[in-house]
């Protein structure tokens, strides 16, 4: 597959006059081709349009028109095969076992919320029916359930390329209920970005979705992100990353005209409190834990302890050396 190095937009790749930027091999040091695209004010304002106007023939779809929209992504991003592991490897340096199972999570989130939305209690119906002669005053009938926001912004992580990424579960979960997309790619992995986008793009189009239902847009620095959470169109946020830019969305979304939610799961040094009981018992296994947990998946998972925190003493300096092995 060919990467182009352009945003995706309504189906079809879109020329911009932003900046050009390149991904970087971490592990070789060199930057990677093609040169990419930055999405400008133009492209982000039609792709939100074109989502609003996408939106009402898409939450008007069957639930399992949806479904089969979402099996169809992931299929096709299946089917991109090799290619796809190889490419994210070369833009994050992660071992090939750790992104086979990362696309194995992404491929079972699609199918996981295709399944959801067959099965149909997401949308927590609820029925209060009428009582008009209830005294002293009558009582009404009152409904409700779930219902799509619209157009979504979901921003894809630099340490899931794929599982919280493009297809990750934010994007699974605003298709399934019925809204729009418009991604913003992580510039740490644009080609792997852009390679899952056309997995999308290709299976809203062979399952006859509406054009504007999923776009991507590139972008390396703050504008573009900012530009898609304060556009007018833009009902709601998903993200998943640091602290600071997790605040600065909620930020740019709290301060709009009409205030949007932002769906954040953000970063934290993840504080750890050993007890002194337990460091007395096995001060050696929870250090070789801590270990464990501090390098799993390359020290990228958002569980990884950044503080440890005990009772000073012989037993805690005890824990340290073996910490230190």
């Amino acid at each position: 597959m060919e990467l182009r190095g352009r945003n995706i937009c309504a189906g079809g790749y879109k020329e911009s006059s932003g900046s050009r930027f390149k991904a970087f091999a971490p592990a070789s040091g060199q930057f990677l081709e093609p040169d990419f695209e930055e999405a400008d004010a133009g492209l982000i304002n039609q792709a939100l349009v074109q989502a609003e106007e996408a939106f009402e023939p898409y939450r008007k779809l069957k639930a399992e028109a949806r479904a089969q929209f979402l099996d169809r992504i992931a299929v096709e991003i299946e089917d991109l095969g090799d290619r796809l592991i190889e490419r994210a490897q070369l833009e994050t340096a992660l071992p090939k076992e750790r992104l086979s199972g990362e696309r194995g999570r992404t491929i079972n989130q699609l199918k996981m919320f295709a399944q959801l939305i067959r099965e149909g209690s997401w949308v927590e119906a609820r029925i209060d029916r009428a009582i008009p002669d209830r005294q002293p005053l009558p009582k009404p009938d009152v409904r409700r359930m779930l219902i799509p926001m619209g157009p979504v912004a979901v921003f894809g992580a630099s340490n899931f390329p794929l599982a919280f990424s493009v297809a990750g579960g934010d994007t699974a979960s605003a298709l399934a209920a019925g809204c729009p997309v418009v991604v913003k790619a992580h510039p740490a992995h644009p080609g792997t970005s852009e390679m899952v986008a056309g997995a999308v793009i290709k299976a809203a189009c062979e399952t006859g979705m509406p054009a504007g239902v999923f776009s991507m847009l590139h972008g390396i620095g703050h504008e573009v992100g900012i530009g898609i959470v304060r556009h007018p169109l833009t009902r709601a946020v998903g993200f998943t990353g640091s602290l600071r830019g997790g605040r600065a969305l909620f930020d740019a979304a709290a301060g709009r005209p009409i205030p949007i939610p932002v769906y954040a799961e953000m970063g934290s040094i993840n504080p750890f409190f050993i007890l002194p009981g337990a460091l007395k018992e096995r001060a050696e296994s929870i250090a070789e834990g801590l270990k464990n947990s501090v390098t799993l998946g390359s020290g990228q998972f958002c569980t990884c302890p950044g503080l440890a925190v005990g009772v000073a003493g012989d037993d805690f300096d005890r824990f340290k050396r073996f910490w230190a092995r």
